[in-house]
């Protein structure tokens, strides 16, 4: 946050919309018109497909199949909601009995779409390599920006990109669409609440908020409506502004991650039904399966990878956006006690390693980092864990950068480093880029390996097999690779207790 203008911050929440001057996006003619389209893996061989529209839709619909010119499936559903200072509906519809690591093509019902495509998710146990970016620390952007030249003919379709976008890394994901298959955010989308740092917004903070989060969601569409965009909260999701102590002046839509909820919360997973043979597993991913809370805490698993996606920000003593918090957020809680971390104990129990070998988890604030500082109650709620179920990859944001650690626990290096360690590696992927800039990678750690600051970057992690896993470090503008490291891991325990 910029310290000069907390003073300022809190003034648009109690002025009025005098002078309005939000940046809202056009509304189209046609209000059934799909805008901020977003995939999801909703469940195994299930796919959900989310988007917004500027009148409520009595039966939200989507045609589909695996032929542009054949959408001879349909399904449809009654979720279209809103809320208060929301312009738009959020609508909802589940694909399910999807043959796995297929292209579909599909159509949102209305009279004005058109037909896109996404590639259905792989089986879990598919050995097949693939990839995946991680993008968190993402917000919204305006004029100046980059657009595709290229030869279209010698690659799938790319999502069109607005010229005026001055986003690199949206840039980059279309640019290289072809080269990963789904995409996970775990925290920080649009940063609504930075309203504040226009001037023009000053006194329309209300309207400033949701038209960034139109706008945002409208700019990073071309890619959430063609990759699966797998969702889960940070702090910038909370609220209308991080002044401590005064979420109770934001209004009624604009706190207790309202926005967060409603967008993401009919398409994410829960929990995946064990594959395993043995009853144990099972037993232990249906009580995940009822303890999960998408779109806050869940699990999805896809080809040779468990993935668990966690909230740092409430649910947990101490969380730092929860009641009583040290963010003065208090938000929350969205679950029973203790609900969360009972979760995560009976998912990462579950794993069963002959099935999917990878077991990676994705949340918002690192406890390990040199850019900032670490989330301690983060790592006293959930590094226990992580380390006991023998997590190999964690993945965060937060701090506005990059960062790639050597395998480390409880503040101590794993003396194995990249070869086969029994603590988890961890990563920061933040540098996605948003109005509050880049964070200063800070002071080195005898553990830290790779600090990137110069540039917006993300994270590609690539499945090269059972026992190799890949992190490339990619700069949004040029799609250089700053920093690439393989992790080796044996696997030959089925499941991990240690």
């Amino acid at each position: 946050m910029v310290n000069v203008l907390t003073s300022v911050k809190g003034l648009p929440v109690l002025a009025g919309c005098v002078f309005a001057a939000a940046s809202y996006p056009t509304i189209p003619t046609d209000l059934t018109t799909p805008v901020q389209q977003r995939l999801a893996i909703n469940g195994p061989n299930s796919v959900a497909i989310g988007w917004n529209t500027y009148q409520e839709l009595d039966q939200p619909c989507v045609q589909y199949g695996t032929a542009s010119d054949a959408l001879t499936l349909q399904a449809c559903s009654a979720s279209s909601v809103t809320y208060a200072t929301s312009r738009t509906y959020s609508n909802a519809v589940t694909l399910t009995g999807l043959s796995p690591a297929t292209t579909y093509y599909y159509k949102i019902v209305s009279t004005n779409s058109s037909v896109e495509h996404f590639f259905s998710p792989r089986v879990a146990g598919d050995t097949t390599p693939f990839s995946l970016n991680a993008v968190i620390d993402m917000g919204v952007y305006g004029a100046d920006g980059y657009t595709i030249q290229m030869d279209q003919t010698k690659r799938d379709t790319i999502p069109t990109i607005d010229p005026s976008l001055n986003h690199t890394t949206i840039y980059q994901l279309a640019n290289t669409v072809d080269d990963y298959e789904f995409i996970m955010h775990p925290g920080d989308f649009a940063y609504a609440d930075d309203w504040f740092y226009k001037a023009k917004n000053l006194l329309d903070g209300e309207d400033a908020f949701q038209a960034i989060l139109e706008q945002f969601y409208s700019q990073l569409s071309p890619i959430s409506g063609r990759k699966v965009y797998m969702a889960s909260p940070g702090n910038h999701e909370a609220a209308c502004q991080e002044i401590p102590y005064t979420t109770g002046l934001c209004p009624a839509g604009q706190k207790n991650f309202t926005d967060f909820m409603t967008r993401f919360g009919e398409t994410m997973s829960t929990a995946f039904p064990s594959t395993s043979a043995v009853e144990t597993a099972k037993v232990n991913a249906n009580k995940a399966q009822l303890l999960a809370n998408p779109p806050f805490w869940y699990s999805f698993e896809y080809g040779m990878v468990h993935f668990v996606m966690i909230n740092t920000e409430t649910d947990f003593d101490d969380a730092p956006d929860g009641q009583g918090g040290s963010a003065g957020l208090n938000s929350g809680p969205f679950g029973v006690a203790d609900q969360q971390l009972e979760f995560l104990e009976a998912d990462l129990a579950s794993v069963d390693r002959t099935v999917t070998p990878w077991l990676l988890v994705g949340g918002h604030r690192p406890w390990y980092t040199t850019g900032g500082s670490g989330c301690d109650p983060c790592q006293a709620a959930f590094e226990p864990l992580l380390y006991k179920y023998g997590v190999d990859l964690a993945i965060f944001g937060h701090v506005h950068n990059s960062q790639r650690f050597q395998p480390v626990y409880d503040n101590t290096a794993d003396p194995k480093g990249m070869n086969d360690p029994a603590a988890p590696m961890y990563i920061v992927a933040g540098g996605a880029g948003n109005i509050e800039g880049l964070s200063s990678v800070g002071s080195n750690l005898t553990y830290n390996s790779f600090a990137y600051a110069d540039d917006f970057s993300y994270a590609k992690v690539s499945f090269l097999d059972a026992n190799n896993l890949q992190v490339d470090f990619i700069r949004s503008a040029t799609g250089e690779v700053l920093d690439t490291s393989v992790l080796y891991k044996s696997h030959t325990e089925q499941f991990v207790v240690q």
